[in-house]
């Protein structure tokens, strides 16, 4: 046998590794030798795999009338090593605490952990082992086992499922749709969904709505420019997303006298996703995808339609005459020479009362004298506008 236990002590060392006397090896399995709690334990665990029967039958009957507090002792100790932790994990016997410390206990095996959740009849240690989504993310056989187990609680079960849903179905779930998509040619909509955060999650959409939007999405990842990013995306939570989708639902109905099913339906399963997948389809998606995410609340979102490779003229135009549109978004566009070259788009932007003061005011020179008389007599812009409306109306014509 080769020495694999943590104890420098030279009598365990000499033991499990065969070279002591058969004598003191079968004194050592019944637990006759002077050592430490920790390293008789340890020492026992090794040698129930011992070639010697009748030293490993020693060792099992020895660990099994060790008393509970110690085995508990070892269950909860940081200093216990892997192998310990193991066997405590496959004793049917051991008590529901010392359970719950091995389950806890980070040096535990992941296997061991497992098996653990597939052979306990206690529900409060698999509540215990449910609660470390980490732990069910790194061994997803965990999730198995707990699922598997009938004495699963409620709780355990929602956290199981819920951890398989958000790292495991949803990850499959986005890769056939995009492998699907790629097939049919549709190569734009599978990047998207190659990364996205969004399907097939219970706070997200569905494989159904994710095949609606990829009909909305016209441009390739190659013809983006993401460097405008911020490092890092505030995301919101699904009340949140739910609450900006009636609003948007509601902007949107009241523009055109009521919206068409289908069209509130879009619109709910867009802002349904996540900011990072709601960003991407602002820059990716159509014209009407960009019209529904230009209503988003979330600067980011909003900035990203009007990086858009394909945003027209036309739609600029009317987003600049927008009122419910961010005040970062109507800086952007005036910043942008190509749109601030075009009289339509820049007389909309003076015109808006949520374009940056500074913003308008700059504009405001470039304007004809008759629409400078429109803005200085128009209530809905800032005084400071309408002010130096007239001004420069005066001073033209003197």
């Amino acid at each position: 046998m080769s020495t694999n236990v943590r104890s420098t002590n030279p009598v365990v060392q000499a033991v499990v590794s065969g070279s002591a006397p058969p004598q003191a090896r079968m004194a050592a399995a019944r637990g006759l030798l002077p050592l430490a709690q920790d390293e008789l334990i340890e020492m026992l665990v090794a040698l129930r795999s011992d070639a010697d029967e009748g030293v490993a039958r020693a060792a099992d009957e020895t660990l099994a009338s060790q008393e509970p507090a110690a085995l508990a002792a070892a269950a909860s100790s940081t200093e216990t090593a892997p192998a310990v932790l193991g066997y405590l994990a496959s004793r049917r016997d051991l008590a529901r605490e010392a359970q719950e410390s091995v389950a806890l206990n980070p040096h535990t095996p992941d296997e061991a952990v497992a098996a653990l959740a597939r052979s306990t009849t206690e529900g409060a240690v698999l509540d215990t082992i449910s609660i470390n989504q980490q732990l069910l993310i790194r061994a997803p056989s965990i999730i198995d086992a707990v699922l598997a187990n009938p004495a699963r609680t409620p709780d355990a079960e929602r956290r199981a499922r819920e951890t398989r849903r958000e790292f495991f179905e949803k990850e499959r779930g986005a890769r056939q749709v995009a492998d699907e998509l790629r097939a049919r040619g549709m190569g734009a909509a599978a990047e998207f969904f190659e990364v996205a955060e969004s399907v097939g999650t219970a706070e997200g959409i569905s494989l159904e709505d994710a095949w609606l939007i990829a009909e909305h999405i016209e441009v390739s990842d190659v013809d983006l420019d993401d460097s405008w990013l911020p490092e890092e995306l505030i995301e919101e939570t699904y009340e949140q997303r739910a609450a900006a989708a009636e609003r948007v639902i509601s902007e949107a109905s009241a523009e055109v006298g009521g919206a068409a099913p289908e069209r509130v339906a879009l619109i709910r399963r867009i802002m349904l996703m996540k900011v990072k997948d709601r960003v991407k389809l602002a820059m990716k998606g159509d014209r009407e995808a960009r019209s529904i995410l230009i209503r988003d609340s979330n600067r980011v979102v909003a900035q990203a339609v009007i990086r858009n490779p394909r945003i027209t003229d036309q739609e600029v135009e009317g987003i600049a005459a927008m009122r419910t549109v961010s005040d970062e978004v109507l800086r952007v566009i005036a910043m942008n020479r190509g749109w601030a070259r075009q009289y339509p788009i820049i007389h909309n932007l003076a015109r808006n009362p949520r374009t940056p003061l500074p913003t308008a005011l700059q504009i405001l020179t470039r304007l004809y004298t008759k629409d400078l008389k429109g803005i200085a007599q128009n209530r809905n812009v800032a005084e400071a506008v309408r002010r130096q409306a007239m001004r420069i109306v005066t001073t033209r014509g003197q």
